[in-house]
C-alpha cells in the first residue's frame, strides 16, 4: 500500500502565500470572438480569463491544435468551448466532436455548451450511455453541429451508421488520461482513423503517459502545447487524517464531523457501490440531506442527486471513484476519504474536488 498515511503526517498542504498570482494577457472581452458570444461569457460573470482560457483561446482561434495539460477545475471546458463556439456561429458547415471518458462530464460539457450558445441557433446532441439510444439517433438526423459523448456510446453509434466522423473538421479530446485509465485506448484510436485528415484537433489530459503519448502522435499535428497542472497537491487544500480508534464505529466520528462549523458543501468518497449506498442511507436516516451517485444508480438518478449537490438542496454527495470522474463542482468545502482510495493518484484526483478557484478547501482521509 501506498505511503499516504505518513506522507500525511508529514506534509499536510497549506495555502502558499509565496505563490505567484496569475496575471491574465487578456480579459474575455479582449478575444477575437463575435460580439454575441461575448453577451453570453458576460451573463455567466465570467470577466478574467483562468490560465488554459488566456493561452488556449486565442490559440484555437487562430485554428492551432492544441495539447492542453491541465487539471479538472482549470476552466479548460470554455478554453475549448468559446472557440469552439465562435467558429461554428462563423461558419456554419463545420461540426464539432467532443469526446469525454464519463457521462457526467459529457453532459457538464453540454450544459456549458447551451450556455455559450444561447440565442445562436447552434445545436449539439448529448451521447451517453443510459439515456434513449433512439433519441440521440433522430437527433443526429438532424446534423447538430455539435456532438458531445461517451467513447461507448459514440462508438455504439458509428456501428448503427447515425454517425459518420468524417463529417467533422473539429475534434476535442477531454480527460484523455481517464479515458485510457478505463480501458477507452482502443476506441480512441479507432475514431482517430475515422476522422478527416484536414481537421482541428484539441487534446486535454492531466498527465502525458506512454499510452496517452501514442494517441498524440496521431492526434494532433503541428500542436501549442499549453500547461497549466498544478502540483499533485494544491496549496490551497489543507490536508488531514482522521484516526479512528478500534472501538469507534466510523458513522459515528463521520456524524459528529459532519456537524461541525464549516462542513457546508461535502464531498464523501468510498470504495464500493454497496458502501456508499449503505453510508447515504445511514445519513440519511440520522437527519443529513445526502445523495449518492455509483453505477448501480441510472443516469436520471444520478444528474438528479448531482443537481440537488449543486443547487445546495443537499449537503452531501457520496461517490465511488469512477462515478465521479470528471465531476467539477463549484465551492466544496470539504472532500471526504472514508475509505481509503486505492492508489496515490486516485487521492489526488478525489481532493482536487475542493480547494478550486482560488478557494480553500479541507481533504480528510480516515485511517482505522
Amino acid at each position: 500500500m501506498w505511503a499516504l498515511t505518513a506522507g500525511l503526517a508529514q506534509n499536510a498542504s497549506h495555502v502558499n502565500n509565496s505563490r505567484p498570482v496569475y496575471i491574465p494577457k487578456h480579459k474575455f472581452e479582449d478575444f477575437p470572438v463575435s460580439l454575441e458570444i461575448k453577451k453570453n461569457i458576460a451573463n455567466k460573470k465570467y470577466e478574467f480569463p483562468t490560465p488554459i482560457q488566456d493561452e488556449g483561446i486565442p490559440a484555437i482561434c487562430a485554428g492551432k491544435d492544441i495539447i492542453g495539460i491541465a487539471n479538472t477545475g482549470t476552466g479548460k471546458t470554455a478554453a475549448f468551448l468559446v472557440p469552439l463556439v465562435d467558429k461554428v456561429f462563423k461558419e456554419k458547415h463545420q461540426r464539432v466532436l467532443i469526446i469525454a471518458p464519463t457521462r457526467e462530464l459529457a453532459l457538464q460539457i453540454y450544459d456549458q455548451f447551451g450556455e455559450f450558445a444561447k440565442g445562436l441557433d447552434i445545436y449539439a446532441v448529448l451521447c451517453i450511455g443510459g439515456a434513449s439510444l433512439g433519441r440521440q439517433r433522430k437527433e443526429l438526423s438532424y446534423n447538430p453541429q455539435f456532438v458531445i459523448g461517451t467513447p461507448g456510446r459514440i462508438r455504439d453509434l458509428i456501428g448503427q451508421r447515425c454517425l459518420n466522423l468524417s463529417q467533422f473538421g473539429n475534434v476535442v479530446l477531454d480527460e484523455a488520461d481517464r479515458m485510457v485509465d478505463i480501458g477507452f485506448i482502443g476506441d480512441i484510436k479507432y475514431f482517430i482513423s475515422l476522422l478527416p485528415i484536414n481537421r482541428q484537433s484539441l487534446f486535454f489530459s492531466a498527465t502525458i503517459s506512454s499510452k496517452v503519448q501514442e494517441i498524440i502522435q496521431t492526434f494532433v499535428k503541428n500542436p501549442v502545447t499549453i500547461s497549466v497542472k498544478d502540483a499533485d497537491t494544491c496549496e490551497n487544500i489543507s490536508q488531514e487524517i482522521v484516526k479512528v480508534a478500534r472501538h469507534e464505529q466510523k458513522v459515528d466520528r463521520l456524524h459528529d464531523l459532519l456537524n461541525q462549523e464549516g462542513f457546508e458543501k461535502i464531498l464523501i468518497f468510498g470504495r464500493t457501490k454497496r458502501g456508499v449506498q449503505k453510508l447515504t442511507n445511514q445519513l440519511t436516516d440520522r437527519g443529513f440531506k445526502a445523495g449518492v451517485i455509483h453505477g448501480n444508480k441510472s443516469q436520471s438518478q444520478r444528474q438528479k442527486a448531482l443537481n440537488l449537490f449543486r443547487t445546495n438542496q443537499i449537503s452531501i454527495l457520496l461517490a465511488t471513484d469512477l462515478a465521479s470522474r470528471g465531476l467539477d463542482i463549484e465551492d466544496v468545502s470539504h472532500v471526504i476519504n472514508y475509505d481509503m482510495p486505492a492508489s496515490y493518484d486516485d487521492y489526488i484526483h478525489r481532493i482536487g474536488r475542493t480547494g478550486r478557484a482560488n478557494k480553500r478547501g479541507t481533504a480528510l482521509t480516515f485511517v482505522q
